[in-house]
Order: structure tokens, then sequence, then C-alpha cells
């Protein structure tokens, strides 16, 4: 079944067709969250699953699940299970876990590297699916979960050869009935395009935000602090997000991240050449190029690639 535009799809029609009638979800932090809120919202039966029991209380304060657990077990029954793992868990998966996923059942993640848990999870369970919603804030934890985070955005499945297809267009459209539009790529593929516009942003942010921090003059330090606004806060919001997640998307995705950062270390070169040298007309240039740039990669998908599959 291809993803269509939402606005023209009925959402709960698609989670009829997916036949989805209890789905576990293991993790409830933003993503795990927001999917629970989600589902719920469409009439489907959600069972989380956390480590903590105070974690658990709160997610059903919340709302985010119809039922919550610390034990594992509590996923029998569940046609879908959703792995909202942090990546090192997904990468390191519990075996009461692996032991407490129903064979029968469709299981995806949501993990920001595809290579990598392929290696981990395609021998693991029949009907693994590799996937991954394109969507975030800078919040984490129990509290972040919100309605509507995947509505308009990417959510992207990495299949292999022997991925089972019923089990991929189960996953597919868990994505289109939460409002994302689909996108199938090689895994490989993926971690390379993520590379470029999440992974790398990440360290440039960090990279940035060290710079200021550490700059020697306490006045202009200082200064710079109180001048700060939105332009910077935009800027360096990444590079100011999890530390634990940045660790994991630079050692579980390393090939790919140095390949990005040597290219953009050869472009930063190429301006840097030009200010030195005094080449403003060619710096002119450049900006022009980067400023034509920049929409291609902000707007929104055309209907063709919202068919993708």
């Amino acid at each position: 079944m291809g993803c269509v535009r939402t606005a023209v799809m009925d959402q709960e029609r698609i989670a009829e067709l997916a036949g989805f009638s209890r789905v576990g979800v293991v993790g409830l932090g933003l993503i795990g969250g927001s999917i629970g809120l989600d589902l719920r919202a469409l009439g489907v039966s959600v069972q989380g699953l956390v480590h903590r029991a105070s974690t658990a209380e709160r997610a059903l304060e919340r709302g985010l699940v119809d039922a919550v657990s610390c034990d594992p077990a509590c996923l029998e029954g569940c046609d879908l299970v959703v792995l909202a793992l942090p990546l090192e868990a997904l990468l390191q998966p519990q075996e009461t876990l692996l032991k407490a996923l129903p064979p029968e059942a469709v299981v995806t993640d949501v993990g920001s590297v595809k290579g990598a848990v392929l290696d981990v999870w395609r021998d693991r369970h029949p009907r693994f699916v590799a996937s991954h919603p394109m969507a975030g804030t800078a919040e984490s934890g129990v509290e972040s979960g919100c309605s509507g985070l995947f509505r308009g955005r990417p959510w992207v499945g990495t299949p292999e050869v022997d991925t089972d297809a019923k089990a991929l267009d189960r996953v597919r459209a868990l994505a289109c009935s939460l409002g994302a539009h689909w996108i199938s790529a090689d895994p490989l593929i993926h971690d390379q395009a993520v590379a470029l516009i999440s992974h790398l942003p990440v360290m440039v942010s960090a990279a940035l935000l060290r710079v200021l921090g550490e700059e020697r003059d306490p006045r202009v330090r200082d200064l710079a602090r109180q001048l700060a606004s939105s332009g910077f806060a935009d800027t360096t919001r990444v590079g100011g997000g999890n530390p634990a997640l940045g660790t994991a998307m630079a050692s579980r995705n390393t090939t790919a991240l140095l390949k990005a950062l040597a290219a953009y270390r050869w472009s930063l070169e190429q301006l840097e050449e030009a200010i030195l040298n005094g080449h403003w007309a060619q710096l002119e240039q450049e900006l022009e190029k980067t400023r034509a740039l920049r929409p291609s990669f902000l707007e929104p998908p055309s209907d063709a690639a919202m068919r993708q599959d």
C-alpha cells in the first residue's frame, strides 16, 4: 500500500487497513510517547513497556498508553511492537525483551542509524522492519511526548531483500496513520544522508558552542551571551541536546559522519580562504549559492516523493 498525502486520506481508515488492534511501545520518551498519544487518538490500544515504575505511573497520567508495565511479558498479544529505545539500548537488546517479542508480531524501531540496527536485528526477529521517523524536539523523557509530532514529517523505511513484505506494509501504514510521509531507502544511503542533515549539524553546533564557551576574553564572552538571540538559538539547538545521543550517533555512524565532517571542513576552508584574501566578490557568490540551496532542503515533499515505495 503506497503512502499518499494524509490531507486526502482519512487517518483512521489507514489504521483500520493496517489491522492494528494492540500496539506495544517499548520506551515512552519523545518518540515512543508521541506514537502512543497519536495511536490512542485513532482508537488503537497501546501497551507501554518501560524500565521504571515512576515512568510507568507518569505515562498513564499523561495518557500516553492504555496500559504500561516494567515486565516485557506485557507485550504478549501485540500485533505490532515499536522499539522506541535509545540507540545504544536498541543495539544491545536485553534477553528478556527478545524472548518476550511475539514471533507473529511486526517489530520496528525508530533509531537514527540503520546499518548498525540491521546488523543486530535482522536475525533476531523474523518480522523486523528497520525504520526511522525524522521528527523531534529538544525535549526528552516521559514528559516530552506530544500529539502530531510526525504530521508532515518523513518516516524512512530501510527494507532489505529478505524483509517480510507484509510486515513492511504494516510499518508503512503505521507511519501514514500518524500523518508522516513514507520514504523507502537503502540502509547505507540512509545513514550517509542522515549524517549530512542530522549528525553533522550536531557536531557543527557543538563546535560553535565550544568556540563561544572557550572565548578567553570574559568581556567578549559576556556580551556575546547577552546578544545571543533567535538566530543563535536556532543554529545551536542540536548541539545543546542529549550528549549520550550525540555520542551514539558518532560511534554508530562513524564512517558516514567522518566523510561529512571532511566535506564540511573543506567547505569552511574555502570560505576562510576567500575572507583571508579579501575575495569579497567570491564570498558573495558563495553565499548566493547557499541562499539558493537552502529552500530545496526545507520545502515540503512533493506528491511524487510522498508516494515512494
